[in-house]
């Protein structure tokens, strides 16, 4: 009933600059926060950063200043601006957003199935 699709993952070298996009769809009624995660090469996944309903963005210390995240309600998007990557950055990044369709009772966590970002010269 729900589906979450990213985009815009790609090789980039290194100091360069990314946009992932990351848009819901389905019988969604509402949906509360969203963010993005990513799982480096044989590491466990790592929040990235998450957006508030009302555009209120936070990030984990390695990415601030470099990435931000923005939202669209009216399009139940999230997007990620990836500025002065490093190799560190390489990942699957994955997005998320809490939500509610139609039906249910509560919210949930529904994920993307992740885009591929490489850093690298």
């Amino acid at each position: 009933q729900v589906q979450l699709v990213e985009s815009g993952g790609g090789l980039v070298q290194p100091g360069g600059s990314l946009r992932l996009s990351c848009a819901a769809s389905g019988s969604i009624f509402d949906i509360n926060q969203m963010g993005w995660y990513r799982q480096p090469p044989g590491k466990e996944r790592e929040l990235v950063a998450t957006i508030t309903t009302s555009g209120r963005g936070n990030y984990i210390d390695s990415v601030r200043g470099r990435f931000t995240i923005s939202r669209d309600n009216a399009k139940n998007t999230v997007d990620l601006q990836m500025n002065s990557l490093k190799p560190e950055n390489t990942a699957v990044y994955f997005c998320y957003a809490s939500l509610i369709y139609y039906g249910a009772s509560y919210y949930a966590d529904y994920w993307g199935q992740g885009t591929q970002v490489t850093v690298s010269s």
